[in-house]
């Protein structure tokens, strides 16, 4: 169950794939095309890692890391943070590779517009709460059906119910970072260093998995899953931030962006891929980024019992929590309701009653009249985006007592080891009847019953009125 979408004859090229259908073209991209992105990965990340970690070692005994503490020399304390985008900037004078990485994530692409990264940053506020509801429970939970990439995720350990949280809020972090200005996605700003950190914290798992690997190959096997981190998942990476929003995760919410938000949304987006490190040509018009995620559709979502897991831990760690302290059943009725009840199956997720599918059809019908409201209004659009801004950062990185607390520095903290294993957590009763969201839901569509109920009332009245008049007319005495 999820909003309607527009009918469309079926033919021999119609494609039926997890609640989503569209039509098979020579541009889509078959398996065989996209397996050898499998095996390719940004190699010079890779190799600028080892040569940070050679300039400034881990802490001894430590598993190399993207952040970690260095001894100070004498006293015993620890010294500050290791941030290696810092020492990166610091020493690509000195070492060619270095330099080589350093001039890359710092020249521009000609095809970059700044008046459209901005409108594309300015996109993501606009439908904001919708825009986090598709990342969590379509992009992220419903992401967990990639069989290879949660291969990956369950070998670091970081969607165990005790840290599934947090690690959600590090990747919203990197979100938040990417669009806060525009001065931020540039050279130098937060964003900016933020994709540069990720995209050594991406070599780093990688390079850990990989040692692991060649020791004991039934760790993981490469013949079969790829390298890790390699060029596809990260392009599905993208994907999931951008074309699954546009085309699935805001529409099945009743929100559709304008061509001109489709356009400046992924611009952002393929700047973002960019400085990851992440091949681009696939996100430079609409059609093609459609092509690349109904490709990945087809032959990467194969969900698996780790899958099943992973996305059930995410349900656990969500739920009775602040800010939105959401029930279990209306998590899981989320979840089922931007994904479609075929991959909710597949991922073994709950099936909730119809009243908390109602709760997530009013939550619906409040962020479309919000939203479409909003945005036709120039001065009310512009007040909430930079009133969205300030708010999600608070509530995510700033906050202490539920959010991040402070900024994260994307450090290697989930460390891949023959023993980690990411299991099944328990379920514990919040103990909560309704959650202030589902309150304000509930509200929500018991106004919007009203409103229709009243609405028909009139055009019935009405109708009739004409009618009568017409027979009147018609059949006079």
């Amino acid at each position: 169950m999820s909003w309607p979408t527009p009918f469309r004859r079926s033919n021999e090229n119609t494609r039926n794939l997890w609640g989503y259908s569209f039509q098979w073209t020579p541009h889509h991209l078959a398996p065989e095309q996209m397996h050898p992105l499998k095996f390719s990965y940004d190699v010079l990340g890779e190799e600028c890692l080892d040569r940070l970690d050679e300039i400034s070692p881990p802490t001894s005994g430590e598993l190399p890391r993207n952040q970690s503490r260095i001894p100070s020399k004498g006293n015993g304390e620890s010294g500050p943070k290791r941030d290696l985008y810092s020492i990166l900037k610091e020493h690509a004078s000195e070492d060619a590779k270095l330099g080589e990485l350093w001039e890359e994530v710092n020249t521009i692409p000609a095809w970059v517009d700044w008046d459209q990264i901005a409108r594309g940053q300015d996109v993501f506020y606009r439908y904001g709460g919708a825009a986090l509801t598709a990342l969590a429970y379509q992009s992220l939970l419903g992401g967990m059906g990639a069989a290879r990439v949660t291969e990956v995720l369950a070998r670091t350990g970081g969607f165990s119910t005790k840290v599934a949280r947090h690690r959600m809020y590090e990747t919203t972090q990197h979100i938040l970072q990417v669009t806060q200005s525009l001065e931020s996605i540039k050279p130098g700003g937060a964003g900016h260093a933020s994709s540069v950190r990720v995209r050594l914290l991406h070599a780093a798992v990688r390079r850990r998995i990989m040692k692991l690997a060649a020791e004991r190959p039934s760790y993981y096997s490469v013949p079969d899953l790829g390298i890790p981190i390699n060029d596809l998942d990260c392009k599905a990476t993208i994907n999931t931030f951008s074309s699954a929003l546009i085309w699935v995760g805001l529409p099945r919410q009743g929100i559709f962006l304008r061509q001109q938000e489709i356009l400046d949304y992924l611009a952002l987006w393929r700047l973002v891929a960019y400085y990851l490190g992440t091949p681009t040509a696939d996100f430079e018009t609409p059609q093609q980024a459609r092509y690349l995620m109904e490709s990945l559709l087809a032959s990467e979502i194969r969900p698996t019992e780790t899958s099943k897991i992973l996305a059930n831990n995410i349900i656990l760690s969500l739920q009775g929590q602040p800010p939105a302290y959401a029930s279990r059943d209306f998590l899981t009725a989320s979840a089922r309701w931007l994904n479609g009840n075929e991959l909710g199956d597949a991922l073994g997720l709950d099936h909730p009653s119809l009243y908390y599918w109602a709760l997530v059809a009013g939550q619906c019908v409040f962020f479309m009249c919000l939203c479409y409201t909003y945005r036709s209004i120039p001065y009310l659009d512009r007040r909430k985006i930079k009133a969205l801004r300030r708010i999600f950062y608070r509530l995510i990185i700033e906050n202490k007592d539920f959010g991040l607390g402070e900024e994260t520095n994307f450090d290697f903290k989930y460390v891949p080891n023959y023993s980690t294993i990411t299991e099944l957590g328990t379920y514990e009763d919040s103990g909560l009847a309704k959650s202030g969201v589902e309150r304000r839901n509930f509200r929500t569509l018991i106004i919007a019953g009203a409103s229709l109920a009243v609405v028909l009332y009139f055009w019935m009245k009405v109708t009739w009125r004409v009618v009568g008049f017409l027979k009147g007319l018609l059949f006079p005495g």
